[in-house]
């Protein structure tokens, strides 16, 4: 049975998991989609158990979009710890505010501490423009500097409304990648359904160095979209990832080995994020 990388989940120090009412006090997008104590708030621990009773082999936490640069500062290196404690099962991907004071500085630091890549970015939670290239340019400068990947939260523009939809639509998302065609970038859920619009041309032109991730499908999509989207774009552009712990791992992964043809689980359960992420190749187990 092939690997699994999970390219997309989360997971908060525990100072965040037992105060969260602080948190929610601190940042509008936590309090947003944190507010409600129902909402599921996890740990590192949470997560490797979750890993360890599914069958997942190694998970990529992204970054909390804080819109607090300090905050992301703390998120950061509580990461890098953890994943320096569990090298085989976990890796991360930096935060940091576009457009705050050192935010490049802060990418690099996060970047020599081991991060592979930036992300979750939020152009709603963090207050930048998608389509003003100069709220991310010193962000990206460093990201080629590292030749790390940035991952975009994206929003489908029609469809229901949930908390923490956001904006961030395929045109903006378009104009982003036209400013920043070399960037390699990876759009998380279904990146709001811009993989559909690479049928035409001229949009199949400005995501050459796109990949996508399947995160939170099961909240947005049938499960139709993983032949439709590689149908499309190709497998080698497709990314497992589950949003945990918004939602499981358990149903997505195996959906996902129903859905997608036994061949080409390879690339998508774990060759495809460790060629973006640039991460070892796992042994088997």
């Amino acid at each position: 049975m092939a690997q699994v990388i999970d390219g997309h989940t989360h997971a908060f120090p525990p100072d965040i998991v037992e105060n969260r009412e602080a948190y929610c006090r601190r940042d509008d997008w936590f309090r947003l989609l944190y507010g409600d104590p129902r909402a599921k708030l996890t740990g590192a621990a949470e997560l490797l158990e979750s890993m360890d009773c599914v069958g997942v082999d190694r998970s990529i936490i992204a970054g909390f979009p804080w819109a607090d640069a300090g905050l992301c500062r703390e998120h950061n290196a509580w990461m890098a710890e953890v994943c320096r404690e569990h090298p085989r099962r976990l890796a991360f991907l930096a935060i940091a505010p576009p457009t705050a004071t050192g935010a490049a500085h802060d990418l690099g630091d996060a970047f020599r501490q081991g991060a592979v890549g930036a992300g979750e970015l939020n152009a709603d939670a963090q207050r930048f423009s998608l389509e003003d290239p100069a709220d991310t340019a010193e962000i990206v400068e460093v990201c080629a500097e590292f030749a790390k990947p940035i991952m975009f939260h994206a929003s489908e523009p029609v469809g229901h409304l949930y908390p923490g939809k956001g904006t961030a639509t395929p045109e903006k998302l378009a104009a982003w990648l036209a400013a920043y065609p070399e960037q390699p970038v990876v759009l998380a859920h279904w990146g709001g359904g811009l993989p559909f619009y690479e049928l035409n041309k001229a949009v199949r032109e400005l995501t050459a160095n796109v990949v996508y991730d399947c995160a939170a499908t099961t909240y947005l999509y049938d499960f139709a979209v993983f032949r439709s989207v590689i149908d499309v774009v190709g497998l080698k552009r497709v990314i497992f990832g589950s949003d945990f712990p918004v939602l499981g791992q358990e149903r997505l992964l195996r959906r996902v080995r129903a859905a997608v043809d036994a061949e080409h689980q390879d690339d998508l359960l774990h060759g495809n994020a460790e060629r973006v992420f640039k991460l070892t190749k796992m042994e088997a187990a």
